[in-house]
């Protein structure tokens, strides 16, 4: 009968613990090394694996660190997460693509016109994992199959929205620029691609309608300019109006305080005047009562007394001469009542009596 020798069962355990050990320290020894730059971050992906799934990880590797997988194993794909420019020109030196890569299209009005784009796309971060599996394994794959068609057919949608002289207002195109960023984020940024601007460069027409375009627009210009001016000449004018109506109420009101001022001296002479000229019907009613009062003193015997006196002393001293006049007689004439007559007539400024 042949011999069976039997190991225990503990001592398999531990020779196949060994064995694992061991292969997994050779395996160990063998990992390379990966690093990240600050604007990088890696996708694993898992290409062979005793437990587990293989495939890529969802949760992509943060940039600046260092990781250590198996070469064969696993797959390590980095991305470039900082900010990326897609130039899109009709110059072969500037662009993305040599030649001409501008942006062709017609306006509202169907003029064909050629637009120089720039677009400035950033890689979502957490979206890595999804880039890698669904459009590309690096940032000219993804450039090139999602954002330059999106970018583009959105540009176009957007632009071909403007007349042809709308293109040379600079507020107008950074509107429609702002409107094509807000279209292309919103169809990129599910996609893993975060649109920070887009910037409208230079744009060209037909040659012969973008004369006409530009002479309509200087046209426009010089329209507006003179209605400007026409503008302030007519707020010049009122200003000017407005002077104007202020010298004359100035003027007028000049000529009133004068008209006041000669009104009240006119009044002032005319109340001195009357006070005058009361004052002189006063005095000559005096005078008047006076001489009524006198004419009446006079008139009786008094008078002729009075009379009599003052024709004696205007005769005193003086020679008298009689001298008859024709067919007078001295004997009969009665010389009493001539002297009293002639000194009568005297005081009354008459004439001296004649016989």
């Amino acid at each position: 009968m042949r011999n069976i020798s039997l190991t225990p069962n503990w001592l398999v355990r531990m020779l196949a613990t060994a064995s694992l050990g061991a292969s997994l320290g050779a395996t160990l020894s063998g990992c390379v090394p990966h690093s990240l730059e600050s604007t990088e971050v890696g996708v694993r992906t898992v290409q062979f694996a005793v437990f587990g799934r293989t495939g890529v990880l969802s949760e992509p590797y943060p940039a600046g660190q260092t990781y250590f997988f198996l070469p064969v194993l696993n797959g390590w794909t980095v991305f470039d997460v900082g900010l990326q420019n897609l130039a899109m020109t009709q110059s072969p030196d500037s662009g993305a693509r040599t030649g001409d890569d501008a942006l062709n299209f017609k306006t509202s009005d169907g003029n064909d016109i050629s637009v120089d784009v720039t677009i400035a796309w950033r890689i979502d971060p957490a979206k890595t994992p999804y880039l890698l599996q669904f459009v590309g394994s690096s940032r000219k794959e993804i450039e090139e199959r999602i954002v330059r068609p999106v970018v583009r057919t959105v540009l176009r949608d957007v632009l071909n929205e403007l007349r042809s002289e709308q293109f040379y207002d600079a507020g107008m195109r950074s509107e429609k620029a702002q409107q094509a960023r807000g279209s292309a984020a919103h169809f990129l940024g599910p996609e893993g691609v975060l649109v920070d601007s887009v910037l409208l460069g230079e744009h060209r027409f037909n040659p012969a309608y973008e004369q006409v375009i530009k002479d309509k627009t200087v046209a426009e210009q010089e329209a507006a300019r003179l209605r400007s001016e026409s503008e302030a000449a007519a707020e010049q004018m009122k200003r000017e109006l407005e002077v104007a109506k202020g010298d004359v109420n100035q003027t007028i009101e000049t000529a009133k305080g004068e008209a006041q001022k000669a009104r009240l001296k006119a009044d002032s002479t005319y109340f001195q005047r009357d006070r005058e000229a009361q004052a002189l019907l006063a005095e000559a009613k005096s005078r008047t009562e006076g001489l009524k009062a006198q004419a009446k003193a006079m008139a009786g015997s008094g008078g002729h007394n009075m009379v009599k006196i003052k024709v004696a002393e205007a005769l005193a001293g003086k020679p008298i001469l009689f001298m008859p006049s024709a067919g007078g007689d001295l004997r009969t004439t009665n010389m009493n009542d001539l002297i009293s007559r002639y000194a009568a007539m005297s005081a009354m400024g008459g004439s001296s009596p004649s016989q």
